[in-house]
């Protein structure tokens, strides 16, 4: 990168701060693009990692749905996983009481897009480390997985039984699988939490291959799982009020050995 482009990335962090801070997501936006094609995209990612977490939180959580951000594309590693502390801050609150699952198919699309929208392996598996590595991290995953708990189940049997060998193709066809496979391939750890958060008695995930999901939407299941807008409230209680906290915590490892 260019010395001239070193001088200029202060005042472009500034200005998208600004503009996202404003509401004016759409003027951010064309921050990034402008400054991509002044200096490239390394520019745009350089912003992305100066720029406070909570200001990338909000920005990215207003191009879900599909919409195209530079920042989805182009936002670093930990970059990302900082944020993620802060986008249950961008959440509704009546939306989280009475339509939770259209929150969690949310932040599935905002979590997929980021992960799925390169074709590069390493970046992806670090997305998917540095993102499982926070608390918050793994209660974002176990919010996505609470939308189909039990085609997680069934995956986490398959994962067990096929350790490295796991593929999307061969587990579940529901959309949520290739996000799960590739957690659990990118880190076994970060997979144990998640599912740790959506299936808090399980201490083993070699006890998830007994479960047993009944058909009836109406009975109680057998064990217990936490509810998509529990996990909502989960994650909302974990949005720092200060850049005080690594998020990287000392928490018990569920570690099964399914790659080893």
């Amino acid at each position: 990168m260019s010395e001239n482009t070193d001088k200029n990335l202060p005042a472009i962090s500034k200005q998208v701060t600004e503009l996202v801070l404003a509401g004016s997501l759409g003027h951010a936006e064309q921050a990034f693009a402008d400054a991509a094609e002044a200096h490239g995209d390394l520019a745009v990612a350089e912003v992305l990692q100066s720029i406070p977490p909570h200001v990338t939180a909000l920005h990215m959580a207003g191009f879900d749905g599909g919409k195209l951000s530079l920042a989805t594309l182009l936002v670093p590693p930990k970059a990302w996983a900082d944020s993620l502390a802060y986008i249950a801050a961008t959440w509704n609150e009546d939306l989280m009481e009475d339509d939770p699952e259209r929150i969690a198919e949310s932040l599935f699309t905002h979590i997929h897009g980021v992960v799925f929208g390169t074709e590069d392996e390493e970046r992806r598996r670090e997305l998917l480390q540095e993102a499982s590595a926070t608390d918050w991290g793994c209660t974002a995953f176990a919010i996505v997985f609470s939308l189909a708990p039990k085609e997680v189940l069934e995956l986490a049997g398959e994962i067990i039984s096929k350790g490295q060998y796991i593929t999307a193709q061969t587990s579940s066809d529901n959309d949520i699988a290739p996000l799960a496979v590739a957690l659990a391939q990118a880190s076994e750890d970060g997979w144990d939490r998640a599912l740790f958060e959506l299936f808090p008695e399980f201490r083993h995930s070699a006890d998830l291959a007994d479960a047993e999901f009944s058909d009836d939407p109406d009975e109680e299941p057998a064990f217990l799982q936490r509810s998509t807008k529990e996990l909502l409230h989960r994650l909302r209680k974990q949005v720092p009020s200060t850049r005080n906290a690594s998020g990287r915590t000392g928490r018990r490892s569920l570690g099964t050995g399914i790659f080893s």
